[in-house]
């Protein structure tokens, strides 16, 4: 068991929202204005969890790593931007035990915060698309910090805003950008097997637990 938190904070994408059917459609919707191949939403699957910016770079060069040609790019996130504020949440769907476990945390006291690289312009409309912002004491994006997951400040300054201490708290994510926050930042934890983090077996990275359903930190902690 692990021991209970005073506060948890919760990443977006690949663990509360299956984000992934809207970034495609708009990502290949934006290759298509610009005369390129689309890539599809497995390729898009393999990318995301680093932010807007760094997904339309690598739809335009097909790659995880890389970087593509600054004038294409410049040309090409504003056309993403405007489609993906059309498209936030038409496709996306929150994974199956997410519902239950919110309600659930509710009921133990502790605080709950969110946590993500998305930007605020496309967070706070799908959490309130899909019925859940009201869950969250605090909600903080990747635009609101100088320095975004990995680093710990997102984390950080989340824990300062809730008056808790990060020895007390507790990250729920999907990625090893969650887990390398929530070590620098003192936290514990748990990730979850389904989500997002670039084709590699997030137990590679050693996080507190992972799970298949969100319900699991039902019994996995003692609240």
């Amino acid at each position: 068991m692990l021991p209970r938190p005073e506060m948890v904070l919760i990443d977006v994408d690949g663990t509360l929202v299956d984000s992934v059917p809207d970034l495609a459609y708009c990502v290949d919707e934006m290759l298509k204005q610009l005369d390129m191949p689309t890539r599809g939403e497995a390729s898009v699957r393999h990318w995301v969890g680093n932010g807007v910016e760094r997904l339309v770079q690598r739809g335009l060069i097909n790659a995880l790593d890389g970087e593509p040609d600054e004038a294409i790019y410049e040309k090409a996130l504003p056309i993403f931007r405007a489609l993906y504020a059309e498209n936030t949440s038409k496709r996306s769907r929150l994974y199956d035990g997410v519902e239950d476990a919110l309600e659930f945390l509710v009921t133990t006291g502790v605080k709950i915060g969110c946590v993500t690289n998305k930007a605020s312009e496309f967070t706070l409309p799908l959490l309130r698309d899909l019925g859940i912002s009201e869950y969250f004491e605090t909600v903080l994006c990747g635009d609101m910090v100088e320095r975004r997951k990995p680093d710990p400040q997102p984390l950080l300054l989340s824990a300062e805003k809730l008056g808790v201490s990060p020895a007390a708290s507790m990250m729920i994510g999907d990625s090893m950008s969650d887990v390398e926050a929530a070590r620098a930042a003192g936290f514990s934890i748990i990730c979850m097997s389904y989500g997002y983090n670039h084709g590699e077996d997030i137990r590679d990275h050693h996080p507190d637990a992972v799970v298949d359903s969100m319900t699991e930190i039902i019994d996995l902690v003692a609240w």
